[in-house]
């Protein structure tokens, strides 16, 4: 069950703690967990882990498709390992190793992807992907998330820990618009309907949906009714939300801090052309790489703002 938090505040807990706090708390159950690394500890606050439990935490170095075979390795022996590392380097750099030592074999381990799109800012295109979301789903058995703000990402993990496969889970490092209040509770595959709507639907993910809830209320003081969906599970996708709310609404936004190809707007696209083809917008990063900037800068340039939303669905209306 969600409870929708009042609008336009942010996480007082950065996520990095939340996954850093997770690892620590699972650590001391005794829950089998074993935290991997690419030389990327202090960027996600997993240093103080490391050095407090150093047998449960392993630093591989700058080689992540060694992170993905030593966790393939260890899921072998009943251990339940965690990797991280940021999206770029876990996509593209190790995508051989997510098919082969992953999903091929169907291994017990689960990959979080750490500065998602232009939430890597200072680290500039070489660390910003657009595509990694794109990359994971097109494997058979992978299961693939995007974290919306600190609830969910601590929820989401609670469940990772007991769950068997090959889950990939995006999400950025520090303070996310806060979406959903204290005891929400989430249901991996079923997208959350945030807010009722009869005009158009707003489908977003990640920090696009607190920019879909502020695109929603603009329309709403034009007399436009937009109903806003986060769907923060892109495969597999909600097909049954998606196409209810294409025969509601008639008209549908996606909402992405990805490339409009191969993600949620190409996701979204499959299920209505199959389902019930309605007319659709796509707000996402168009044929671009990333840059070095602040995200307030990134967002405006690349189309990721609350007024790109508005101007999409009024294309539709």
């Amino acid at each position: 069950m969600i409870k929708v938090a009042p609008v336009g505040g942010k996480d007082v807990t950065e996520m990095r703690k939340v996954y850093a706090g997770f690892v620590t708390e699972q650590i001391k159950a005794e829950s089998g967990i074993i935290a991997l690394e690419a030389d990327l500890m202090s960027s996600m606050a997993m240093d103080g882990v490391q050095r407090q439990f150093p047998d449960h935490v392993i630093n591989c170095g700058i080689m992540e498709a060694n992170v993905i075979g030593t966790a393939a390795g260890l899921s072998l022996t009943g251990r339940k390992p965690f990797v991280h590392t940021f999206t770029a380097f876990a996509s593209r750099r190790c995508f051989d190793q997510l098919f082969m030592a992953l999903d091929y074999q169907r291994n017990n381990v689960k990959v979080i992807a750490s500065d998602a799109g232009v939430t890597a800012c200072h680290n500039g295109g070489t660390h910003m992907s657009f595509e990694d979301m794109g990359i994971v789903r097109g494997l058979a058995h992978s299961v693939v998330i995007e974290v919306t703000d600190a609830v969910m990402f601590k929820d989401i993990l609670n469940q990772l820990i007991d769950l068997e496969g090959f889950y990939w889970v995006r999400t950025i490092r520090k303070q996310a618009p806060t979406v959903y209040a204290e005891g929400s509770s989430f249901t991996i595959g079923k997208g959350n309907v945030l807010r009722e709507g009869d005009d158009i639907t707003l489908i977003a993910n990640g920090i696009m949906v607190a920019e879909a809830q502020e695109a929603a209320r603009r329309l709403e003081r034009d007399g436009i009714s937009a109903a806003v969906i986060d769907m923060f599970t892109l495969k597999p996708i909600d097909r049954m939300l998606v196409k209810n709310y294409a025969e509601k609404t008639g008209r549908i936004v996606t909402c992405e801090n990805h490339s409009i190809h191969n993600g949620l707007g190409s996701a979204v696209a499959e299920v209505l052309v199959e389902t019930c083809p309605v007319p659709m917008r796509r707000v996402g990063v168009k044929e671009r790489y990333g840059q070095v900037g602040t995200q307030e800068f990134l967002q405006h340039e690349y189309g990721l703002t609350a007024d790109d939303i508005v101007k999409a669905a009024r294309e539709l209306l």
